[in-house]
């Protein structure tokens, strides 16, 4: 009999749901387990520093890596199983591009822990007391994670493999990797362990290559027709700029895509390929140009750029964050 694999999970700055997405294998959880002994995996099982630390380099073969950088500890760990995995694979968006953590990225450190621990009107700090990275109670001296002034994407931190995109990853292409894995078939390192095209070139609704997008209007504001393009409807939809492999799910549940597997092969900046989208077909007709304030009010019905463009990758765009004078 082959020897199993050595597998190992980490959850680092995310909500969570790539953990859920690996249960959601269902009953194909026990083809991983018949596949793999799960050496390291804290959010199922109990595991100390001294665990992972007393393996041999290299001693996991693969190490599905949840999560941006956001604290010292999860850069710690990144870099303890970096020594320790073989394989490093960025397992969803937040691993991968900083995701939801990184809109954080937009103010600094000091004011996200001002705004949290002094100005929520829900938090009684009458002592003014900020989190300390060390301080002595009776017991002795604690210390806790240093909260960083910047998220940072996992390849930001450490070298990374592969890459199995998604907020979190569909189940279809967790099994797919992990196939690869176990017939020794992953392609070269650095590839994102999804499909090449964009998400726009599966989608049904997509029947018109001569598009235009006449208004910018938000979900809640029409009665989307379930047959007709997003962007033709006037509603900012980031298919042309996102990797497909997701199956539409969110396009079929009558939700525009909101770009969370990240920008398909050779684009540099998700966001700015889909404001480059849709420059090309913000128009009323085909035989007349918007003019210069015609277009202004369009663009200032855009009410959150950052979050529409880049909800799940400032942290790993040409921005990064926002520059202060």
């Amino acid at each position: 009999m082959a020897e199993k694999l050595r597998f190992g999970f980490y959850w680092a700055a995310s909500c969570g749901g790539c953990e859920i997405a690996v249960l959601d294998l269902n009953e194909k959880i026990l083809d991983v387990v018949a596949l793999a002994d799960i050496l390291f995996w804290p959010v199922a099982m109990d595991f100390k520093y001294k665990d992972v630390e007393a393996y041999p380099d290299g001693h996991l073969d693969v190490c599905f890596f949840n999560g941006s950088i956001r604290n010292s500890e999860q850069e710690h760990l990144a870099k303890l199983l970096r020594k320790k995995a073989k394989t490093l694979v960025a397992f969803g968006s937040c691993a991968h591009h900083g995701c939801i953590p990184g809109l954080a990225n937009m103010h600094s450190r000091e004011e996200i822990l001002k705004g949290v621990y002094l100005d929520e009107p829900s938090v009684v700090n009458p002592e003014r007391k900020m989190p300390q990275v060390t301080a002595k109670v009776p017991e002795g001296e604690v210390t806790i994670p240093e909260f960083y002034d910047q998220v940072r994407p996992l390849d930001q931190v450490v070298p990374v493999d592969y890459y199995l995109p998604g907020c979190p990853p569909p189940v279809g292409l967790i099994e797919e990797a992990v196939k690869a894995i176990a017939a020794g078939t992953l392609p070269p390192k650095g590839s994102v362990l999804a499909p090449v095209k964009a998400l726009c070139d599966e989608c049904i609704r997509n029947k018109n290559e001569a598009k235009k997008m006449p208004d910018v209007k938000r979900i809640w504001e029409i009665r989307a027709d379930p047959n007709i393009c997003f962007l033709e409807q006037g509603v900012i939809c980031m298919g042309p700029a996102t990797r497909s492999g997701c199956k539409t799910r969110c396009i079929n549940g009558n939700w525009p895509c909101t770009g969370c597997l990240g920008p398909g092969p050779n684009v540099i900046d998700q966001g700015a390929k889909m404001i480059s989208a849709i420059s090309s077909i913000l128009k009323v007709d085909e035989e007349k140009s918007l003019t210069e304030p015609q277009v202004q009010e369009l663009v200032d019905k855009i009410k959150d750029p950052v979050g529409t463009f880049y909800m799940y990758g400032l942290a790993s765009s040409l921005l990064e964050r926002k520059r202060r004078a």
